[in-house]
């Protein structure tokens, strides 16, 4: 099997460890870690610690991500879908070195306020991962996972159709909100889009289910 996505996001982590590297030296002693609704600095931390810490976190989780398929019980095994699931991956690698990326920069340049640019790249990934989470099976990680889903494929697909649906319209929404306006009302539009995306489709499958229940078709 062509583990392309898998490759790539191993590129990704390594190029992001080589990156910070490369950098240390010319960042200052003191990092900004953390960003309140309004885009401003509320959490600062060393260099030492600032910098290699969500490399480290990247290499952690892909080793984690690695294992999942080994870890999945054969009813919900992940090779179903196990191009979808590589590529989900790579989002979250990316978004991760996205972030760092960003946090550099900032304390790099002096340029604090970024959260423009990070939830318009939030917004991107989630607008991805809806894009392909209508090819989700399954799983006991990836997706809708409610009893309703797990209980019934019919419901799952149904379910996960919705999803999709709403991740993109979700993403799309705020990565326009973010070109447009700026701090807490951007992040407050965020919140209500990527909420309701995930949210709906949690009342839909309960509902869904008790439909089908009612009929004797579950």
């Amino acid at each position: 099997m062509n583990r392309m996505w898998m490759k790539v996001s191993l590129g990704i982590v390594a190029i992001t460890v080589l990156a910070s590297a490369a950098a240390y030296a010319y960042l200052p002693e003191k990092m900004p870690m953390h960003w309140n609704v309004a885009g401003e600095v509320d959490g600062w931390g060393p260099k030492h610690v600032a910098v290699p810490l969500m490399p480290a976190v990247m290499v952690g989780l892909l080793a984690l991500f690695a294992a999942l398929p080994w870890l999945s019980p054969k009813k919900f095994t992940l090779d179903t879908f196990r191009p979808t699931y590589e590529f989900i991956v790579f989002l979250v690698m990316a978004m991760c070195a996205y972030i760092h990326g960003l946090t550099l920069f900032a304390g790099w340049t002096g340029r604090l306020d970024i959260s423009q640019a990070l939830i318009g790249g939030a917004c991107l990934m989630f607008a991805a991962l809806g894009n392909v989470l209508g090819k989700v099976k399954p799983n006991l990680y990836v997706g809708v996972r409610t009893p309703w889903t797990l209980a019934s494929d019919r419901v799952w697909i149904s379910t996960h159709r919705l999803a999709a649906k709403m991740f993109v319209a979700a993403g799309l929404v705020g990565l326009a909100t973010c070109l447009v306006v700026s701090g807490k009302w951007m992040v407050i539009v965020l919140i209500a889009a990527i909420g309701s995306a995930a949210l709906i489709p949690v009342i839909y499958s309960l509902v869904f289910y008790k439909r089908l229940e009612r009929r004797g078709e579950v």
